[in-house]
């Protein structure tokens, strides 16, 4: 479990874990449509390609500050940028509605908590898809074993335990 990666706070040792919401995506449809109205498909298609790329780049770039800057756990860390594709550093980001994470319905916990549509634009459908498009959002966990993993099956049981201590509708889960 992620909870793994987090120091019980009666170990008396300082650890953290972080949320993020970043977008690239604020203007994205707007231009978009202005080169679909123009029937430049292509055009259309390479800025919602790019607005990804950005979004998920300025995710990565933040989560180096982390590391770096902000807790600094690893200072002195250098990283070319063909190595970060690999993720040798330590420390992961994952994000709801992932292997690691698969309840979409945490995005709404993580997006109450650091106002996502207040502080970044960013807003979440009734299907926790994120909008704009264009945006990336997850927690920080600095443990220096932690790894990405997915959740195995998940029983029946399992989900109702879980709804229940959600305090939300089976069919909601």
């Amino acid at each position: 479990a992620l909870s793994d990666f987090v120091a019980p706070a009666e170990c008396g040792k300082a650890d953290y874990i972080g949320g993020f919401i970043v977008t690239a995506g604020i203007e994205e449809v707007a231009i978009a449509e202005r080169f679909e109205r123009a029937n430049d498909d292509y055009s259309s298609i390479m800025v919602k390609a790019l607005a990804d790329r950005f979004a998920e780049a300025f995710a990565e770039r933040m989560h180096e500050k982390v590391r770096k800057e902000f807790w600094g756990y690893v200072p002195d860390e250098s990283l070319a940028p063909d190595e970060l594709i690999g993720e040798p550093y330590r420390g992961i980001r994952p994000a709801p509605g992932y292997p690691a994470q698969p309840d979409h319905t945490e995005k709404a916990t993580l997006f109450r908590l650091l106002d996502g549509e207040g502080n970044a634009g960013v807003s979440l459908t009734e299907s926790y898809a994120m909008w704009p498009g264009s945006s990336v959002s997850g927690i920080y966990l600095a443990h220096p074993e932690s790894y990405y993993f997915g959740v195995a099956k998940v029983e029946r049981d399992q989900v109702e335990d879980y709804a229940r201590r959600k305090a939300m509708p089976l069919t909601e889960v």
